[in-house]
C-alpha cells in the first residue's frame, strides 16, 4: 500500500505544478492517466460504480465527486479539489488535495488552511486504542471552533484490497465512540469542509457534489496506516 501511495503523491506533485489560471481539468486528467500508466498502476476511479474519468476534479463551490471537461478552465481566484486514486498489485492507495488557482481570496485561504489541519488534527488520533470517533470529533472539533461546517453526506473509509472498505470514518461525532483502533488498519481520513452550511445536493450528471447554499468547499485526503509506533501517513512523500 506504501506503494501505490507513493504513486498517488507523486502525480499530485505533478498536478500541483500544472494548477493556474486558464488550465482546464481535462488536461490534468490526461496527465494523471498518462502518469499512472507510467508507473505501473491502474486508475482506481475509472469505471468504478461508473465513473469515467482518472480524477475527481471540483471547483469553488463543488465538494466532491466533480468530473474533468474540456471546458472547465480555471480561473484566477478559484479554489480546485483534486482527488486521486490507483490500484498497483491488489493494492489501493488514496488522497485529494485542494489548490488555490492564482490569488484567492483570504476567506478562501483560511478554508484551505482550517481544513488541511483538522486533517492533520485527525491524523494525531490514529493511534492505537482509541476509537474511531476521536478521529471525527478531531475534525468536527477544529472546522467547528473556525466557523466552517463539516459535509455529512460523505466520510471516510478503510481502504486496501477494495478502494472502499469497513470502516466508515464520519468527520463528525463524539469522542469515545466506536470501535476501537488496531495495528494494521488503514484508513483514508477526509474532511470536506464547507464556509457556510453543511448541506450537498447532487447534480443531474449523477456525480458532481455542490454545496446547497453555494458556499466554498475544500478536501483534503491522505491514506494512513495505523502501527505500534503511531499513524504511518502512506500516501505523503
Amino acid at each position: 500500500m506504501r506503494r501505490s501511495n507513493v504513486i498517488v503523491a507523486e502525480v499530485h506533485q505533478l498536478l500541483r505544478e500544472m494548477i493556474k489560471p486558464g488550465v482546464t481539468t481535462m488536461e490534468l486528467e490526461r496527465v494523471a492517466e498518462e502518469e499512472t500508466e507510467k508507473r505501473g498502476a491502474v486508475p482506481a476511479f475509472k469505471g468504478y460504480s461508473g465513473y469515467p474519468y482518472c480524477l475527481c476534479t471540483s471547483i469553488n463551490e463543488e465538494v466532491v465527486h466533480g468530473m474533468p471537461s474540456d471546458k472547465k478552465v480555471l480561473k484566477d481566484g478559484d479554489i480546485l479539489s483534486v482527488d486521486f486514486g490507483v490500484l498497483l498489485d491488489g493494492f489501493y492507495g488514496d488522497a485529494a488535495v485542494t489548490h488555490p488557482v492564482g490569488t484567492i481570496s483570504d476567506e478562501a485561504a483560511k478554508l484551505l488552511k482550517v481544513t488541511e489541519e483538522s486533517l492533520d488534527k485527525a491524523i494525531e488520533q490514529i493511534v492505537v486504542g482509541n476509537r474511531l470517533h476521536d478521529i471525527s470529533h478531531a475534525v468536527q472539533s477544529h472546522v467547528e471552533a473556525e466557523g466552517f461546517s463539516v459535509v455529512r453526506d460523505f466520510v471516510g473509509h478503510g481502504i486496501g484490497r477494495k478502494l472502499h472498505e469497513a470502516p466508515q470514518v464520519p468527520n463528525f461525532g463524539s469522542p469515545g465512540m466506536g470501535p476501537r483502533l488496531k495495528a494494521g488498519m488503514v484508513l483514508a481520513i477526509e474532511p470536506m469542509i464547507n464556509i457556510g452550511g453543511p448541506g450537498v445536493r447532487v447534480l443531474e450528471d449523477g456525480w458532481t457534489a455542490i454545496t446547497t447554499d453555494g458556499s466554498l468547499s475544500a478536501h483534503y485526503e491522505h491514506s494512513i496506516a495505523i502501527t505500534d509506533e503511531g499513524p504511518y501517513v502512506l500516501s505523503r512523500i
